[in-house]
């Protein structure tokens, strides 16, 4: 569904992204996993075609219409209520506006559906950031980041949320430098670092090529063992 063969990106002199393959099949939810910097956000922004890459190749298996977005940069309109915010997409998207809706109910902003953004909290603007992600039922789903700084209850449904769409058909790329969030969704994850993938596979089978890691649980310790960083 999604592949990158040997992708190189470069900004001026400096190389950001170096050799990076990986392959995520119809159904997976996959999670590039690396600090801040490392190179994630970049990775999806090639694969979405808001960057070119320098070299190698990549493909998904969707249409740009047939793909959902939610990226650290909310891009909400801030002066409208929630549903207008998702009816402006739906008719980009030539889809019933009832559908802004049911996406509000999905993500438990059903009440807020006349609320401005202004108004929203950090965690609601997340939820309404995915639910216009979700709206149009997409082949493919980015999510960067989508629980960053947000309370355990609130990560918590975004988690079932993500599980329910993979169930419906869905292929989900996350990225996040959570590795707990990881082990708990991820069938697969590849291990990020300046630009570089150290180490991939499913989180269980990354713990037990180390031994002095017996359990998935101890993901992070691999990634710190590899490089000396801490995710967080």
């Amino acid at each position: 569904m999604i592949k990158m063969n040997g992708v190189i990106k470069r900004f001026g002199k400096n190389t950001v992204l170096t050799d990076v393959s990986f392959e995520v099949k119809k159904q997976e939810i996959f999670g590039l996993l690396g600090p801040s910097g490392a190179g994630k956000t970049t990775i999806i922004n090639i694969l979405t075609n808001q960057l070119n890459a320098d070299g190698g190749n990549y493909e998904t298996g969707a249409s740009s219409f047939e793909t959902g977005l939610m990226l650290d940069n909310d891009g909400l309109f801030p002066r409208l209520s929630c549903a207008d915010n998702l009816n402006v997409f739906a008719d980009i998207y030539n889809i019933p506006r009832k559908k802004s809706m049911e996406a509000l109910k999905n993500v438990g902003l059903g009440e807020a559906a006349k609320k401005s953004v202004n108004n929203l909290s950090k965690g609601m603007r997340q939820r309404l950031a995915l639910a216009r992600a979700i709206l149009h039922n997409p082949k493919i789903l980015f999510l960067d980041e989508p629980t960053s700084g947000l309370d355990p209850a609130t990560a918590r449904g975004i988690h079932k949320l993500i599980l329910e769409l993979r169930e419906k058909g869905a292929t989900v790329f996350l990225t996040t430098h959570n590795m707990d969030e990881a082990v708990k969704l991820c069938d697969k994850v590849s291990l990020l670092h300046k630009g570089k993938i150290i180490e991939q596979g499913a989180p269980d089978e990354i713990c037990r090529r180390y031994d002095s890691v017996k359990t998935v649980p101890d993901l992070e310790s691999v990634f710190i063992k590899l490089t000396g960083v801490e995710l967080e």
